[in-house]
């Protein structure tokens, strides 16, 4: 599946710093949350901190919940494969990245557990737990996963039947246990290569992106909301606010619930002919999401 590389933004999840200055006292700290940059209105436009992106490489990244710690990717240019990093706000300013292993990480609402991917690692008095599995449910998981406040997954998950095109599932805590996956309605699961959920963290709504013939081209981002009985309305595209002719993918709403972030971008033919995914992380007012929902 080609758009495996736009998982990077699973995690867009969020975030900002000034272009041109750190925090120098406590006062400016709120500010420096996302790294000074301007918010967004209900227009999404570019995030592109300098300081996480001195050389314009910067693709996505995602916060801790007390907005402390920053997990980002620098691709293209002298980047020739995708680089992690971390940068830490200590002393009432940002340090200095420095690169990690750890691979687009997202977090539970309290920051005790640390989801990757299949994997998850739990906060110790001197640091983190090693890496543990969440067991067989997550067998056939790839391409995003979201995680809600009950702890209850949703992803997709692939079989040879759905020759790559994949499905949303969800499993919920039964019991002390995950069950197995469910697959979700079919007018979730409808279009090509569905991938990178994200599920508000009361299950009131979920995001994804998928190709469909509805689209604007390329993949869009969805959303369904959930009814008060519980089932789930109609998928719908987020319209011209979210989606281009560009592929958009990877939405994803900061701890705080203010912003919705997105990445933005399209696959581009490099020197050796070999196709590059080029993408650049987007944020808007997640005000956005409550007008649609109003729609419905």
């Amino acid at each position: 599946m080609s758009r495996i590389c736009i998982s990077i933004f699973l995690f867009v999840f969020t975030l900002t710093v000034s272009s041109n200055s750190f925090s120098k006292d406590s006062s400016s700290a709120i500010d420096n949350h996302y790294f000074g940059e301007k918010p967004p209105g209900l227009i999404a436009k570019l995030f592109d901190p300098k300081v996480v992106s001195p050389d314009g490489r910067f693709e996505g990244g995602s916060f801790s919940p007390d907005m402390k710690t920053f997990y980002f990717t620098r691709k293209n240019g002298k980047y020739k494969e995708r680089a992690f990093f971390v940068i830490k706000y200590q002393n009432n300013r940002w340090g200095k990245e420095t690169e990690t292993g750890i691979r687009w990480p997202q977090f539970s609402a309290d920051g005790e557990v640390m989801y990757l991917g299949k994997e998850y690692r739990e906060r110790t008095d001197s640091g983190w737990s090693p890496r543990k599995s969440k067991g067989k449910f997550l067998k056939e998981q790839a391409h995003g996963i979201s995680i809600s406040s009950k702890g209850t997954y949703y992803f997709p998950f692939f079989k040879k039947e759905d020759k790559g095109h994949g499905n949303l599932a969800y499993s919920r805590i039964i019991n002390g246990k995950h069950e197995m996956p469910v697959k979700m309605s079919e007018d979730i699961n409808t279009g090509k290569y569905i991938a990178h959920p994200y599920i508000a963290p009361d299950e009131s709504y979920l995001m994804w992106d998928v190709e469909r013939e509805d689209g604007q081209g390329k993949s869009d981002i969805y959303i369904s909301f959930r009814h008060k009985n519980g089932s789930w309305l109609p998928a719908m595209n987020m319209g011209p606010i979210i989606n281009t002719e560009l592929q958009e993918s990877s939405p994803r709403v900061t701890h705080d619930g203010k912003y919705l972030f997105f990445s933005r971008g399209e696959w581009k033919v490099n020197e050796s002919g070999a196709r590059n995914w080029v993408g650049k992380s987007y944020w808007v007012d997640a005000q956005v999401i409550e007008n649609l929902r109003v729609k419905q």
